[in-house]
């Protein structure tokens, strides 16, 4: 097997992987004892306090630390990937992930995917690994403009805030999209934290990382993205919050990318057609999974029977 296509074997498995973490950790929201399954769902549309009293009571779950020790070993093999390959060739795989959770969404629902489901996951897919093909999903190489990353950073928090307040009030299924969006914001401002600690820490060591902002804003936003993730998870439908979370985290990390790591923006005629077919891609893509007549099957049900010792 040659190195390139390793290389791809690699991402495609990282990104079932992630795939398969998200349907673990979504079934064992339904399966918790006693009335938490029944307000699994509903946890997104609560708020955030709702959100976190889930994580809390998911952690407790063997289950749910099954989910998170493959997303754990994701992590892994997307490094293996991006160890022998480049990150031009690794990260557009990673989009393939949603093609891998609608088929696990429909498999719990009892019912095969539609043509259209197909299509409009495809169409995702292709969408946000046509951008990263072109420009990458996060363009943080180079010198950090870092007052323009705290400003980014509080915009990031606004958003999230918003997108989370927003939810509160609404169905489950939109509930779910709008705390997905918001995980994937988190979850793009962690690589920018990530990159920006990762540096310090290889050029003034470890005692000015512990000093250093970046490193705490890096464990709030990963911890903030894996309680909205999960909350989005469990309130479902599965498909739609991880389309979310894969449109969203590559396009908050390229508009940081731009502002404060002075990444050349679009500016021509031919990277503005690429931008036009992904776009059109996402839109496709996004009514095919709003409009689909899956979208009943794969929203977790309110009624979740309880189950004790579960």
């Amino acid at each position: 097997m040659e190195r390139s296509d390793l290389v791809m074997l690699l991402a495609l498995v990282a990104a079932f992987l992630f795939a398969l973490s998200a349907y673990v950790q979504q079934r064992a929201s339904r399966r918790l004892p006693g009335d938490a399954a029944g307000h699994a769902a509903g946890s997104a549309g609560r708020g955030l306090g709702a959100s976190v009293a889930l994580t809390v009571r998911l952690v407790r779950s063997p289950a749910w630390l099954l989910g998170w020790v493959v997303n754990l070993g994701g992590f892994l093999v997307q490094a293996a990937a991006l160890r022998l390959g480049s990150v031009a060739m690794v990260q557009p795989l990673m989009p393939a992930q949603l093609l891998f959770a609608m088929p696990l969404a429909a498999w719990q629902a009892r019912r095969w995917p539609t043509t259209l489901d197909w299509f409009s996951a495809l169409a995702i897919a292709a969408g946000v690994g046509v951008l990263l093909v072109h420009d990458g999903a996060a363009p943080l190489a180079g010198g950090a403009d870092r007052s323009r990353i705290g400003l980014v950073a509080v915009a990031a928090a606004v958003a999230v805030l918003a997108l989370v307040t927003t939810a509160r009030g609404r169905s489950p299924r939109w509930a779910a999209v709008s705390i997905a969006c918001a995980a994937g914001a988190c979850f793009a401002m962690s690589a920018v934290f990530m990159k920006l600690s990762a540096d310090r820490l290889f050029e003034d060591g470890m005692r000015a990382l512990v000093t250093d902002w970046p490193a705490y804003c890096l464990v709030v936003t990963t911890s903030l993205g894996l309680v909205l993730g999960q909350a989005a998870f469990a309130a479902g439908p599965l498909p739609w919050a991880v389309a979310a979370m894969n449109i969203v985290n590559p396009a908050v990390g390229y508009a940081v990318g731009v502002v404060a790591f002075h990444a050349d923006p679009v500016d021509d005629a031919a990277a503005w057609r690429v931008v036009a077919l992904a776009a059109a891609l996402l839109v496709a893509g996004v009514i095919g999974l709003v409009t689909s007549s899956s979208r009943h099957h794969w929203a977790v049900p309110h009624d979740v029977p309880q189950r004790a010792g579960v």
